[in-house]
């Protein structure tokens, strides 16, 4: 069934939205509990180790591969693991909800102008359209179906953190059309493993400093949910996904992500919905369908 499942790149980039939609909700909500630098450490440690017995294996037999291209592993470590999720992470100490949704959606467009310039692949006019009929949705979400809210919205600090993360999360996306022909728990695990470690002396330094951090059950909990879902799962499923797609197909599936932020408010904040939730899903939901459908077609390699 997990072999299946790794086969079907709609289904594996759906989750992972609906995965890292629950990061930053979770993220926020610790925002003033668990340090932003400290969350992401114990996420990608814990989830190192989490993913260590399963992938030890695959990285053994891939250790060849791993030393001959070490650069790009290094480069994917850093921008999708070390920098990325804490720009994120210290980004929601500072920026409203609403702030947070708009600047992620810009990852598609991110993503293709990042792999225009690294991998000179050009958007077809399906994908373009797919994408701003999808943005078109995740912006009547983010208005509450009201435009004058956009002239409304102040940024602060924190939006220009989560720029910055969004930019570096598209060189990430973009340079995964490069990566080497591993399997795919040897190339979470040379990437998670050099992406902690890079990270540590960050954590010692806000450790030194003395960074507030409650021990409860929610931060417990939390630290639990981002160290398997946004992380070992969600990476192993949007590698595959890019893998099978390729970075400008999956690139809309991005904008799932204030779709289920939104429905998980409902659910588990108690927000009611609207109208405008039902007319922004399904604007989302036909961008990309329209951007995946007219994309041109790529061969899947398999599953190593």
């Amino acid at each position: 069934m997990f072999r299946r499942l790794l086969d079907a790149p709609y289904l594996l980039l759906s989750l992972v939205s609906l995965f890292w939609a629950g990061n930053i909700v979770l993220g926020r909500h610790v925002a003033g509990h668990v340090p932003p630098v400290t969350l992401a450490w114990l996420r990608w440690v814990l989830a190192f180790l989490i993913l260590l017995p399963f992938a030890w294996r695959a990285m053994k037999a891939d250790g060849p591969i791993a030393l001959r291209h070490w650069k790009l592993l290094g480069v994917l470590a850093f921008t999708g693991i070390t920098l990325f999720n804490t720009m994120a992470y210290h980004a929601v100490q500072f920026t409203p909800a609403l702030n947070a949704l708009l600047i992620q959606s810009t990852g598609p467009l991110l993503i293709a102008f990042w792999s225009l310039v690294l991998n000179g692949d050009r958007l077809s006019g399906g994908q373009a359209g797919g994408i701003a009929l999808s943005l078109l949705g995740v912006l009547t979400i983010i208005c509450r179906g009201d435009p004058d809210v956009l002239m409304r919205i102040e940024f602060n600090r924190g939006d220009l953190w989560m720029i910055e993360a969004m930019v570096i999360y598209g060189i990430y996306s973009s340079l995964l059309a490069r990566r080497p022909a591993m399997s795919q728990l040897g190339f979470l695990g040379f990437t998670l493993g050099p992406g902690a470690l890079l990270l540590t002396p960050l954590f010692i330094a806000e450790r030194s400093v003395g960074a507030p951090m409650v021990f409860d059950l929610t931060s417990f909990a939390v630290i639990g949910y981002v160290a398997i879902f946004p992380s070992v799962l969600a990476y192993l499923f949007f590698n595959r996904g890019v893998q099978l797609v390729g970075p400008n197909r999956a690139a809309p599936f991005f904008h799932l992500m204030p779709v289920f932020g939104s429905v998980l408010a409902i659910m588990f904040l108690g927000e009611r919905p609207h109208l405008y939730h039902a007319a922004g899903y399904a604007l989302v939901l036909a961008g990309v369908v329209t951007a995946t459908v007219f994309a041109p077609r790529r061969v899947a390699p398999p599953e190593l």
